[in-house]
């Protein structure tokens, strides 16, 4: 399936507009405390395994969402929007959201 940020398909025709898909994922507080925890994993002002869980928790959006398309006919998803939001009490949480229009095109 076609995911992309853009409105359209290059080289392709939009036949149907089939709905908003959104998928969700979220990182609960215990993964923050063990990354935390674990400060000598970070090299270069980056952490691995932080990026690692994060890229979890977008690969399961993504996943939502394409299976959202594919109940609706879809055979890709245009004008994908990725968002990363920190949420709970205390801010103790970090929450990735990808939504995107589900078409048909030809």
């Amino acid at each position: 399936m076609i995911k992309t940020t853009t409105p359209g398909i290059e080289g392709h025709q939009i036949e149907k507009y089939l709905g908003i898909v959104v998928g969700e994922a979220i990182l609960g507080a215990n993964i923050f405390k063990d990354l935390f925890g674990a400060v000598r994993d970070i090299v270069g002002g980056r952490s691995g395994a932080y990026e690692r869980e994060m890229g979890k928790a977008r690969e399961i959006a993504f996943e939502e969402i394409e299976q959202q398309a594919r109940a609706l006919g879809a055979n890709a998803i245009v004008g994908i929007d990725l968002d990363y939001e920190v949420v709970g009490e205390k801010g103790g949480m970090m929450m990735v959201s990808v939504s995107g229009t589900a078409v048909k095109y030809r």
